[in-house]
C-alpha cells in the first residue's frame, strides 16, 4: 500500500467514497462538533441523575416523566449516537471488514488491527488521507492556519496526525520522503515522551553479540548499528572470553548529578553557601529535602566549586532503576528552593550550570564519575590469544600502551584512552532505548593490558567511570526497545531491589565494550583491520548508478 498521498490523487477522489465521519453530523469544525456533544451527553447525564434521585426521595414513581426529562433523554441518546460513531466506527469497522481481501485489491480504507498478546502493541496501518475533511486540514497545515505540533491533541488521533504532517511536509518541500517508513509503528507511545511532530521513523538493524560470559551469567547482547564488522568484532570477543572462563565486573559508584549555578553579590557571600552546603548537618536536612522528590531518590553528597561569586553545586544522588536526569532535577530545584529562605540573596542562574556535566566531555565526569561506575575485566588464554584472535599476547600489550596510552595522550584525549568503546556503547544505547547523547560520558574508558602467568595469558581490563543507563522512562518503554531490555533479563524496574536493573545493564555495557576492545585491538596487531573492513563493511551496489 503506498504510504505517501499525492495531491492529485486526493483532489480526484468522490466525496462520496470518503469514509463516514461522524463530524458531519454538524456544520461545525470537527473540534467545535466534538465539543458541543461532550457537553451535551454529560450535562443532560447530569441533570436526570439528578431528577431521578429526587424522584427516589420523594416516592415519585420514575416512569412519570415531564417534558425536559423527556427531552433531555432523546438528547442523551443523540449524543451517545454520534460520540459512538465518531470514537468506535473504527472499532467496529475492524470486526466487519472481511481480512480475507486479496492482496491485488485497493486496500486504502481497511483498517484492520489485530493484537498477537498482550505485550506486543498492534501493527498499524497509514490512516486514508483521502477524505475532505483530512485535505483541508492539510491545506490548514500547509498555509500556516493550523500549527504541526498541534495536530495531535487537536485530532485525538497519533496515527493520522503523523499521516497529515507528513503529506503537508511533502507539499511544503516539494520532496518525498517515500523511503521513511511509518506502518507499523505506536506513535501514541512516543507522545509527550519520546519525539514530537513525528513524520515516521528510522530503521536501524539489530544484531546479536554473544553469548558473553560475565559474572557466570551468559548474555546475548543487542546491538544497534550501521556499521558492519562492528557485531561480528564484538562476538569475536565474546567467544575469545568465553573461551577462557568468562569476565568479572565491579560497579563502584552508582549517582547522577545534577549542578546548577547561583550568584551572589559578592563572592564572600559565595563562600558561605558553600560552607553552609557542605556542613555535614546542614547537608543530613537538604538531604530530607531533596529525597522528597521521588520515593527513589536519594541524595548522596554536594560538591561546590566557586568562580568569583558565582556557585556551582554538583548534587549526586541515586535514581533506582531509572537514568534518573529528571528525578535529580526536581530534587536540586527542592534542594534550591530550601536554600532561597535562608539565602534571600541568592539569584538562581540555572538548574543547570554544565558542572554536572552532562552530553559533553568533561573531567569531571571521569575523575568523580556519572551514572554508573563500572570496572570488568578478564584473563584471555594464551591458546584462545593465537587461535581465536590470531595474535599473541606480546603484540597486544605493546600497541595497547602505544596506541591506547600514549597515542591517545599525544592526541590530549579526555577519558579516550580505548579503541572504540564508544562504538559498542552507542549500539546497545540505542538497541535498549537509552538516550544516545549521553554516549559521550558513557563511552569514557581506559583499557588497560598486561601479560600475566609468566607472560603467557592476556589480563585486559575496562574502567568506565560515567556509564548512564536506565531501565524505566524515556525510550526503555518502545516495543522494539523494550524486546531488547528484556532479551537481557532487564526490562523495568526490579521491585525486589530498586536499582538493580540499570546496574546489571551497566555492567553489560562494560562486558560488551570489554570485547569489542579485545577483538578490535587483536585484529590492529594482527594487520586483519582493512582487510575485514574491505570484506564486511563495503556495500557491492554499483555507486556510479545513481537512482533518479
Amino acid at each position: 500500500m503506498e504510504l505517501r498521498r499525492r495531491p492529485s490523487k486526493i483532489q480526484s477522489r468522490k466525496p462520496s467514497q470518503a469514509p463516514p465521519k461522524a463530524s458531519d453530523a454538524l456544520p461545525l469544525p470537527l473540534y467545535l462538533t466534538n465539543a458541543v456533544f461532550f457537553t451535551l451527553f454529560f450535562s443532560v447525564a447530569y441533570y436526570l441523575l439528578h431528577r431521578w434521585r429526587d424522584k427516589i426521595r420523594n416516592s415519585t414513581p420514575l416512569h412519570v416523566v415531564t417534558f425536559p426529562e423527556i427531552a433531555a433523554i432523546v438528547s442523551l441518546i443523540a449524543s451517545f449516537i454520534y460520540l459512538l460513531g465518531f470514537f468506535g466506527i473504527d472499532f467496529v469497522q475492524s470486526f466487519i471488514i472481511s481480512p480475507r481481501a486479496s492482496d491485488d485489491e485497493e486496500d486504502d480504507d481497511l483498517h484492520v488491527v489485530v493484537r498477537d498478546n498482550a505485550c506486543r502493541p498492534p501493527p498499524l496501518v497509514v490512516p486514508t488521507l483521502a477524505s475532505e475533511e483530512d485535505e483541508e486540514i492539510i491545506r490548514s497545515v500547509v498555509d500556516g492556519t493550523i500549527p504541526s505540533y498541534s495536530l495531535e491533541s487537536r485530532l485525538g488521533d497519533c496515527k493520522r496526525g503523523a499521516a497529515i504532517r507528513r503529506e503537508a511536509l511533502q507539499r511544503m518541500t516539494g520532496r518525498s520522503i517515500e523511503g521513511l517508513p511509518i506502518e507499523g509503528f505506536d506513535y501514541e507511545s512516543i507522545l509527550g515522551q519520546c519525539c514530537e511532530m513525528p513524520v515516521g521513523y528510522v530503521q536501524i538493524p539489530v544484531g546479536i553479540a554473544g553469548p558473553l560470559l560475565l559474572d557466570e551469567f551468559e548474555y546475548s547482547v543487542p546491538m544497534a548499528t550501521t556499521e558492519g564488522c562492528l557485531v561480528a568484532s564484538t562476538n569475536r570477543g565474546c567467544k575469545a572470553i568465553y573461551m577462557s572462563g568468562g569476565a568479572t565486573s565491579v560497579l563502584l559508584r552508582d549517582g547522577m548529578t545534577r549542578a546548577p549555578v547561583v550568584r551572589f553579590n559578592s563572592a564572600k557571600r559565595a563562600s558561605e553557601l558553600k560552607f553552609f552546603v557542605e556542613d555535614p548537618v546542614n547537608f543530613d536536612t537538604l538531604a530530607v529535602v531533596f529525597n522528597r522528590s521521588s520515593r527513589f531518590a536519594r541524595l548522596q553528597g554536594i560538591q561546590c566549586a566557586i568562580a568569583g561569586k558565582n556557585v556551582y553545586m554538583r548534587f549526586s544522588c541515586s535514581t533506582g532503576d531509572a537514568m534518573g536526569m529528571n528525578m535529580v532535577s526536581k530534587g536540586v530545584q527542592n534542594a534550591l528552593d530550601y536554600l532561597q529562605s535562608d539565602f534571600p540573596d541568592m539569584d538562581i542562574i540555572g538548574i543547570s550550570g554544565n558542572f554536572c556535566s552532562d552530553k559533553k566531555p568533561a573531567a569531571v565526569n571521569w575523575i568523580e564519575g556519572r551514572g554508573k561506575s563500572v570496572v570488568c575485566e578478564a584473563v584471555i588464554k594464551e591458546e584462545v590469544v593465537k587461535k581465536v584472535l590470531k595474535t599473541n599476547v606480546d603484540a597486544l600489550v605493546e600497541l595497547n600502551m602505544l596506541k591506547n596510552l600514549a597515542g591517545s595522550a599525544v592526541a590530549g584525549a579526555l577519558g579516550g584512552y580505548n579503541a572504540h568503546a564508544s562504538n559498542i556503547v552507542s549500539a546497545v544505547f540505542i538497541a535498549t532505548g537509552q538516550d544516545p547523547a549521553q554516549n559521550i560520558e558513557s563511552s569514557h574508558c581506559i583499557t588497560m593490558m598486561e601479560a600475566v602467568n609468566n607472560g603467557k595469558d592476556l589480563h585486559i581490563s575496562v574502567t568506565m567511570p560515567s556509564i548512564e543507563v536506565g531501565t524505566v522512562g524515556g525510550g526503555t518503554q518502545l516495543a522494539s526497545q523494550s524486546a531488547c531490555l528484556n532479551l537481557l533479563g532487564v526490562k523495568g524496574a526490579n521491585k525486589e531491589s530498586a536499582g538493580s536493573n540499570a546496574r546489571l545493564l551497566a555492567t553489560i555495557v562494560a562486558g560488551s565494550v570489554l570485547a569489542g576492545e579485545l577483538s578490535l585491538m587483536s585484529a590492529i596487531a594482527a594487520g586483519q583491520l582493512v582487510k575485514s573492513h574491505m570484506k564486511y563493511n563495503r556495500s557491492s551496489k554499483d555507486v556510479t548508478k545513481v537512482a533518479s
